[in-house]
């Protein structure tokens, strides 16, 4: 991918069963079978890189770790389908600028998330929880520092992966009774 080119899918995107020749729908990351989450999670950091070159944004907006933070990765990935469909081939020749309206509103939504989030340029904590009265509070573990940004995305990448494949072995797996 050229940085400060377009946001080009590589050969391993552009491929294989999760090949997107038509409207995107959207990524339900709760639902993904550990390869279309291998696929997505991938897809969506190509993007990500590209959105934050392409348009100078800070850390503020997009943070290196948003991965690790739900509430950033449902945002970024709903900003990255409604790109996809603005710019597929069949949209609206005005679908460019709904986006880029959209994106605007986003980019606020996306700054509140990154303060509340406690992610930085070079290290992360788990978002802060709010405990409700009768809760159980659970101890939120202590920030940390990330010096291979890239190292970790896909660290995180294969433990999510092995993740999934273990609860779809669980589910495939017969009843024993």
């Amino acid at each position: 991918m050229d940085p400060y080119g377009g946001y080009e899918a590589t050969e391993e995107s552009s491929s294989g069963p999760f090949q997107r020749d038509d409207l995107p729908g959207a990524v339900n990351w709760n639902l993904l079978l550990a390869d279309e989450a291998d696929y997505e999670w991938h897809d969506l950091d190509r993007w990500v890189k590209w959105l934050k070159t392409s348009h100078g944004l800070s850390p503020s907006i997009v943070p290196p770790f948003y991965y690790l933070h739900d509430e950033l990765v449902w945002e970024l990935s709903a900003l990255h389908t409604h790109w996809l469909s603005c710019y597929h081939q069949t949209a609206s020749p005005s679908a460019p600028i709904a986006w880029r309206r959209d994106f605007e509103d986003t980019k606020h939504r996306l700054r509140d998330w990154v303060a509340i989030s406690g992610t930085r340029l070079d290290r992360d904590r788990p978002t802060r929880v709010t405990f409700w009265p009768g809760e159980t509070p659970v101890v939120q573990p202590a920030e940390i520092t990330i010096q291979d940004r890239d190292g970790h995305f896909e660290e995180f990448v294969r433990q999510d992966v092995q993740r999934r494949r273990r609860i779809e072995a669980s589910v495939n797996s017969p009843l024993v009774g």
